[in-house]
């Protein structure tokens, strides 16, 4: 890769320079707030010294046959949101992340994803926006695709700097800013229960919905069944204020999980998990995204999406929704990309997590449908003020304390060489194809 020397800013401007791939590998967990797994990461470039803006994450498709629509997709996603928010990007640097297999060393992960790297640089070159560096980062070391010269960047790959040694790390640090593990261990927050474990919750999930499908399928009980769900929801969520946990860290996550599945029965868990597949039950309920009511809540679906066992594991795509609307409604953006990434993993059309997960890309803010959300609450409890009145009062939240900002980080912009520069034509755009998964759902979902 080549360097390029120009000052990243204004004597009084404070910025972080990044000059070499090293540098640009170590400093991907701390543009997510987490180290990417399994994942193709693009992140948008602007100007002539290479500003880092907009940027997205999406698991590595397993079959090589889906590789060039979800290329062209992806690049469309990442251009188009950066022009919704004013500025078309110059460049684009690509991220592959991936461990290896059993048996498999880094290398290899490198020259099998190759193919993958050429459709994402084709798809940006398409749309006349060049991919200035694209990364294979596998096994602790990474591999450059666009860089030719072996003197930097040998066939048997780089090392990765050691955590917390890079300038990256030290201007995270200075600004309170921290990476909070691996992708997979925040999946592993919002995963079913494996069998046996699951058994129990699955087999409840076969009695409610041989309660609830005939009350909601046959409509006069339709709006009676939400009702119940948002009630039985609100008792579990005062259950688990109860059990307070404020201020714990990550590293004790899984223990207090545990602890919240503990206070909530199976067949309470089956009722409400089968009440939100109806769409205007679960458009209630993601009206509890502030205040005193979006903690226990996002502890709640969090919750729910860990019963989703069995063959419902489908219905996780309304709670784990759910999760990434009130995570990312609180300011927490990686927890919610990852929840929501995980919905869409499960029902690539379920409409909700869609419009979530593209909004959260794009940068917007979750206050224009907060608002919305206090707008339709408001209605309703002008039509009913007896509901109002039964509502608990929110209590006051301390808000959080200031921390100090993070410089703005740049990518230094290489000389890039003439066929880097719009690469390749377009491809013929193809209808995705991706095969509808699901099989052996019980119960019913009716919204999305």
């Amino acid at each position: 890769m080549n360097k390029h020397h120009e000052p990243t800013g204004t004597a009084d401007e404070q910025q972080i320079t990044l000059r070499s791939p090293a540098e640009l590998a170590d400093a991907l967990p701390y543009l997510l707030g987490f180290h990417p797994t399994d994942s193709v990461v693009m992140v948008a470039l602007h100007g002539g010294r290479g500003r880092f803006g907009g940027r997205l994450r999406l698991g590595i498709p397993r079959s090589p046959g889906e590789w060039p629509p979800v290329a062209e997709q992806l690049a469309e996603c990442l251009v188009e949101g950066s022009e919704r928010r004013g500025t078309r990007p110059d460049g684009i640097v690509v991220f592959l992340c991936q461990d290896p297999a059993e048996g498999e060393s880094g290398r290899r992960v490198m020259e099998r994803l190759r193919p993958l790297a050429q459709r994402l640089r084709l798809a940006c070159g398409a749309l006349d926006v060049p991919v200035y560096e694209a990364l294979c980062i596998s096994d602790g070391r990474y591999w450059s695709y666009c860089c030719p010269d072996v003197r930097c960047c040998p066939p048997e790959g780089t090392g990765l700097a050691l955590p917390g040694t890079s300038v990256m790390a030290a201007a995270a640090a200075y600004a309170g800013i921290r990476v909070r593990g691996s992708l997979r261990d925040m999946e592993a927050r919002l995963e079913p229960r494996p069998a046996p474990a699951g058994d129990g919750q699955a087999r409840a999930l076969d009695d409610a919905g041989a309660a609830l499908v005939p009350r909601i399928l046959g409509g006069g009980d339709r709006e009676r069944v939400g009702a119940e769900t948002l009630r039985l929801a609100r008792v579990l969520m005062r259950r688990l204020e109860g059990a307070p946990r404020r201020g714990v860290p990550d590293s004790g996550a899984g223990e207090l999980d545990a602890a919240d599945d503990r206070l909530i029965g199976d067949d309470e868990a089956a009722a409400v998990i089968l009440g939100l597949q109806d769409r205007v039950t679960r458009d209630r309920a993601a009206e509890w995204m502030e205040g005193a009511e979006a903690e226990p809540a996002l502890r709640l679906w969090r919750a729910l999406a860990r019963r989703c066992a069995g063959p419902y594991v489908e219905h996780g795509a309304a709670p784990l929704s759910l999760a990434g609307w009130v995570a990312w409604s609180l300011g927490d953006e990686p927890a919610a990309r990852v929840a929501l990434g995980l919905a869409l993993r499960i029902d690539p059309r379920y409409v909700f997590a869609r419009l979530l997960h593209q909004a959260c890309n794009q940068g917007m803010d979750p206050e224009e449908l907060r608002h919305c959300l206090r707008r339709e609450r408001a209605a309703r409890d002008r039509s009913d003020p007896r509901r109002a009145a039964r509502r608990p009062k929110a209590r006051p939240i301390r808000p959080p304390a200031p921390r100090k900002a993070l410089p703005p980080a740049a990518a230094t912009r290489p000389e890039a060489p003439a066929d880097r520069r719009g690469i390749g034509r377009r491809a013929d755009r193809r209808p995705d194809r991706r095969p509808d998964r699901r099989t052996g759902r019980r119960g019913t979902r009716s919204g999305r």
